[in-house]
C-alpha cells in the first residue's frame, strides 16, 4: 500500500486539491494507496473559491507517507516553517514530494527545488524564478519528473502528474483504468505552451481528425506533407497552425506518440523489441532503443522489466 499524503496550506486551490483525491483516494484505488488529506492546524481551511474545507489530520500524517503532494494556494506567500520542516523531513527520509500548480513555491521555500528543474503555472513562472532563482524554471511543459521532486504546471496540468505517477507507481495497465475512470487522456501531447497567452487566429482550424488519422496510421513512415494533405491545408499553414493548437511540431509530436505506443507495447504485451519498434513506426529495434534512450535513458528492455504490469508474464522481448 502506496500511502499518499496531500497537505494543504491555505487558502487552498479547491480543483488542485480535488486531483490527487480523484486519483489517490477513490474507494477503487483503496488496493494501490492510502490516501489522507492533512495541514498545520486541523479544522475548516478556507479555500480560494470562498468555502472551508474540513481537515482532521495534522502534519504528523508526513511522517508514514510515501509520496507528498502540495496544492496550490494563494496567495503565493512561504509557507510557514512548520510546513517546511515537514517537507523537509518528508524528502529526506525519502518520500517523492510533489506539487500541483502554484504548490511548486511551497517546495521552493522548503529547498527542494534547488538546482532542479520545476515548472508552475505559466502566469506565475517569472514570479518563482525571481523568488527563487537557485530553480530552473520552465514553463512550457505540463509537469517536471526530477526523481524524488516532481511539478507540475497549471491547474489541470495536475491530471497529468498524478496519471504520471500512477503509471510510475503500477505501469501503464493502471494508469489507464484510473484515466479512463476520469474520462482524461493518460498523456496529453504537447506541453503548457499551448495555453499561454498568445494571438492565434480564431478560423475554427481544428486538427484533431487529423491527430487521429496519423495515430491510427503510426505503423508506417508519416511526413508533414501528408499530414498536411489529410487536414486539407497546405504544409507551411499546417504546421503554423499545428503548433498553435498542440504546442508542438508535427514531427515531434508524431515522435511523441510513437513513443507513448512503444511504452505502452513494452508494458503490457510481451511482443518482441523489433515487433514494438516496427508497430510504432519506429522501424528498427535500434531507433527504438535510440528515441528511447534521449527521452528517459533507458533501453527497451530496462524499459519493460521496470515498468511492465503484474498480470505480464516475466518473459521478454529482446
Amino acid at each position: 500500500m502506496h500511502a499518499v499524503v496531500a497537505l494543504v496550506v491555505p487558502e487552498v486551490i479547491i480543483f488542485d486539491l480535488a486531483i490527487p483525491a480523484e486519483i489517490f483516494g477513490r474507494a477503487v484505488e483503496r488496493e494501490r494507496y492510502a490516501f489522507t488529506v492533512c495541514t498545520e492546524r486541523p479544522g475548516a481551511v478556507r479555500s480560494t473559491s470562498g468555502f472551508d474545507v474540513q481537515i482532521g489530520t495534522g502534519l504528523d500524517a508526513i511522517e508514514a507517507a510515501d509520496t507528498v503532494i502540495v496544492p496550490g494556494f494563494f496567495p503565493r506567500n512561504d509557507p510557514s516553517p512548520a510546513v517546511i520542516a515537514a517537507l523537509r523531513r518528508a524528502s529526506a527520509k525519502g518520500a517523492r514530494v510533489a506539487s500541483v500548480c502554484v504548490g511548486a513555491f511551497a517546495l521552493a521555500a522548503a529547498g527542494l527545488l534547488d538546482g532542479r528543474t520545476a515548472t508552475t503555472h505559466w502566469e506565475f513562472a517569472d514570479e518563482l524564478a525571481a523568488r527563487f532563482p537557485a530553480v530552473r524554471v520552465t514553463p512550457e511543459v505540463l509537469y517536471v519528473d526530477e526523481g524524488p521532486i516532481l511539478t507540475s504546471a497549471g491547474i489541470a496540468a495536475g491530471v497529468d502528474l498524478c496519471l504520471y505517477m500512477v503509471r510510475r507507481d503500477y505501469g501503464a495497465l493502471a494508469a489507464g483504468e484510473v484515466s479512463r475512470r476520469m474520462v482524461a487522456p493518460v498523456h496529453r501531447a504537447g506541453g503548457q505552451a499551448q495555453f499561454m497567452e498568445r494571438p492565434v487566429p480564431d478560423d475554427g482550424l481544428g486538427l484533431a481528425a487529423t491527430r487521429a488519422w496519423a495515430i491510427q496510421e503510426m505503423h508506417r513512415p508519416l511526413t508533414v506533407s501528408e499530414l498536411a494533405q489529410h487536414a486539407g491545408y497546405s504544409t507551411r499553414t499546417f504546421a503554423r497552425r499545428f503548433v498553435a493548437e498542440v504546442g508542438a511540431t508535427p514531427l515531434r509530436w508524431l515522435t511523441s506518440q510513437r513513443l507513448l505506443e512503444a511504452r505502452r507495447l513494452l508494458e503490457a504485451t510481451e511482443l518482441p523489441i523489433e515487433e514494438v519498434a516496427w508497430r510504432c513506426g519506429l522501424g528498427t529495434a535500434a531507433n527504438l532503443r535510440l528515441h528511447l534512450a534521449r527521452e528517459a535513458s533507458i533501453t527497451p528492455t530496462a524499459y519493460r522489466n521496470a515498468f511492465r504490469g503484474d498480470a505480464i508474464p516475466a518473459k521478454v522481448g529482446r
